[in-house]
């Protein structure tokens, strides 16, 4: 049910991509903002949504609440002593929000860490990435040069694009992010390729496909090389965590003509992403079958770190969209997660990408017990398995061990979590921060200092647009993680709430998905 094409097929596809320079002082800028460190710098934070007109179309009204997730970045501040962080958004949180994320560090940090904190507020409300926003400000790049002074500094984005590179220009700003020249190197075709080369294991399947008529003779040819396979995942090629995927599932009486019906039904906008590259691959299914991911982190000068691994959590009317996740990945596969995703970073650190990205697997059980895993994307970005790594990392400092794919506390305890950003209930419309803030604290669920446990909230925001909330519940074990999660959730269910209210999930269904902030 695999393939794996030596380095020699894949000459040609090496060099299409270019490696773009990296700029000297993002190195000196990033060594910087290390724990511990006395060097003067800034940081800013660009939670740039730059995706699909549609897709901010869609989200027109929660593009707040996603960019709010990188505030959790705030929390690195007490222990980068010497750093100053500038929060571009186009929304400013409330004055309750920021001072709960103040609460989660010790008292004795708050006052220092609020002073080294500046938010910037884009005022536009249109259905667009904060970085469009901001170029039409002139005024307000110049307020973040001046805030950044002549301090090392360096932008952190969600994603580049080309309108990335240009305000990085306007700043004077190197961008953490891989160049808009290699975006593609994140496509399906591409990332199957890349991962080929890297040795991991991938689904039977086909790249580079263009059209309805290649679809279906992929689909048949992965049949006649498996005759009992399930069905196909044919994925558009510019796509991100499974809202650009569609399953076609066979039975043994399946024909061909069927399988053509069904690629000729599905909506009109995949069609057209169809013409523009999609990978058609084989089902992966098994006797259980999970799907983790692996993060990484590319440093200029090349070097690969291996951040963590975790268990994504998918739903979505054929379970290919990301929900939410849980660290750490299991045990029974997490060791052979870390080469790969070392090695898919250091064949992206020789084409010249930076920064983090991610690699997502799909880990399959067979009758006899044993794990199998696939590689199946490269997300060229931030991903939704960030953000909560950040609380764990800047909350519980330690360091991810690769072979035993644990969290080492600095005290050598471990440490696990749970976390979602698709905590839904429309009653929830117009709740409070303080409502939710308080009922997780008289739950006496909020996270404690000392013990290092607890549960994180985040996406406040998202609570005026929808009734939607997210959470990270960090626990001692992967069982008291989920506990305190589950403990979380029913707290949140009846605070203040008719008795009749329920958790929902997150609507799932986009009009034209080009690419998904996850």
């Amino acid at each position: 049910m695999s393939e794996v094409v030596e380095w020699s097929n894949m000459g040609g596809f090496f060099d299409s991509f270019s490696s773009p320079e990296s700029p000297s002082d993002l190195g000196l800028a990033r060594s910087a903002h290390q724990p511990g460190s006395l060097e003067p710098h800034t940081v800013v934070v660009l939670p740039s949504y730059s995706v699909g007109d549609s897709l901010l179309a869609h989200y027109a009204e929660r593009i707040p609440a996603l960019e709010h997730r990188q505030l959790l970045s705030l929390l690195a501040l007490p222990r980068v002593p010497a750093s100053q962080l500038v929060f571009v958004t186009s929304q400013r949180p409330a004055r309750r929000v920021v001072d709960y994320y103040l609460s989660l560090v010790p008292a004795r940090r708050r006052r220092d860490m609020r002073a080294r904190m500046r938010i910037v507020e884009v005022p536009d409300r249109t259905p667009r990435s904060v970085t469009a926003k901001l170029l039409d400000r002139p005024d307000l790049i110049r307020k973040i040069r001046a805030l950044a002074g002549d301090r090392l500094a360096y932008i952190e984005p969600y994603n580049v694009t080309p309108i990335e590179k240009d305000l990085a220009s306007r700043l004077g700003m190197p961008l953490n992010g891989t160049a808009p020249e290699l975006w593609p190197l994140g496509f399906k075709s591409n990332g199957r390729k890349v991962m080929r080369s890297a040795g991991v294991p991938l689904p039977l399947g086909h790249e580079d496909l263009r059209s309805v008529e290649m679809v279906v003779a992929a689909a048949e040819d992965i049949r006649r090389r498996h005759p009992s396979a399930a069905g196909v995942v044919v994925k558009s090629d510019n796509s991100g965590t499974g809202a650009g995927n569609r399953v076609i599932r066979f039975s043994p009486s399946t024909k061909a003509r069927e399988v053509r019906r069904a690629v000729e039904s599905l909506e009109p906008w995949f069609l057209a992403d169809i013409a523009l590259g999609c990978v058609v691959e084989e089902l992966v299914v098994g006797t259980a079958v999970s799907s983790p991911s692996v993060q990484v982190d590319i440093a200029p000068g090349g070097r690969v770190d291996l951040l963590a691994s975790h268990e994504q959590i998918l739903g979505g009317p054929h379970g290919q969209v990301y929900d939410g996740c849980r660290f750490p990945a299991s045990a029974s596969y997490s060791r052979r997660l870390a080469p790969y995703g070392t090695e898919v970073g250091r064949v992206l650190s020789g084409l010249g990408a930076l920064g983090r990205f991610s690699v997502d697997f799909a880990a399959v059980r067979s009758p006899d017990g044993t794990w199998d895993v696939y590689g199946l994307e490269i997300n060229l970005r931030r991903t939704g398995t960030m953000h909560p790594y950040a609380v764990l990392s800047n909350l519980v400092p330690g360091r991810y061990d690769g072979p035993t794919g644990r969290w080492q506390s600095e005290d050598g305890s471990e440490r696990c979590y749970r976390s979602t950003d698709n905590l839904v209930d429309p009653t929830w419309r117009g709740r409070t921060a303080e409502d939710v803030i308080t009922a997780i604290r008289t739950a006496g669920l909020e996270f404690d200092q000392a013990l290092g446990t607890g549960v994180v909230l985040h996406m406040f925001s998202g609570l005026d647009i929808d009734g939607r909330l997210g959470l990270t519940a960090i626990g001692r074990t992967p069982r008291h993680a989920e506990d305190l999660y589950s403990a979380a959730v029913a707290a949140l269910a009846v605070t203040t709430l008719p008795a009749c209210a329920t958790l929902l999930p997150g609507p799932e269904a986009e009009p034209r998905p080009r690419a998904w902030p996850g």
